[in-house]
């Protein structure tokens, strides 16, 4: 060891375990013998002097939860007891993607063949219920389905086409 140049005993004094960071990098090295260490005399720096976490949500931190999280605490609507998803699993279509489901070449032999109209049924596709929304171009169809909105059922019956409820 006393053999070692000094330059050396130095530098392996200088070296830690991986990831560490050396002592004398430390900020508080600069600090030592300032009382306070920055932290001030008056406010003292105490572990959690406001509570941990999101404590006092209604009491001491009102303010900030009223002003940037309005709404956080309370209620809303009413409570639904042993829920089931599947009474109300309704999947939709809207009348615009109703040939796709077919295809566009089933749609043009039907639109050659005068007198022919194609049956679609969505529950085949897991579709329940049929919405208005687009244009149907100007051939008839025929549409299976559980549900049918009003201006579905409208704008189907315009290309003289029929609407059938299935159970």
């Amino acid at each position: 060891w006393y053999s070692l140049p000094l330059f050396v005993v130095a530098h392996a004094a200088r070296q830690t375990a991986k990831g560490k960071m050396p002592t004398h990098a430390h900020k508080n090295r600069k600090k030592r013998g300032h009382v306070s260490a920055g932290h001030g005399r008056i406010g003292k720096h105490r572990k959690h002097p406001s509570g941990r976490g999101n404590a006092g949500g209604q009491h001491h931190h009102r303010i900030m939860m009223d002003k940037y999280h309005p709404g956080y605490f309370g209620k809303v609507g009413m409570r639904h007891f042993h829920k089931q998803k599947n009474h109300y699993h309704c999947p939709i279509i809207n009348l615009d993607k109703l040939w796709t489901l077919v295809g566009e070449e089933v749609r043009l032999e039907c639109a050659a063949a005068t007198g022919k109209a194609p049956v679609i049924d969505l529950t085949d596709f897991g579709i329940f219920k049929m919405l208005g929304k687009g244009q149907l171009p100007k051939q008839p169809v025929v549409v299976k389905a559980r549900f049918f909105s009003k201006l579905a059922e409208k704008k189907i019956k315009e290309v003289g086409g029929a609407c059938i409820l299935t159970a």
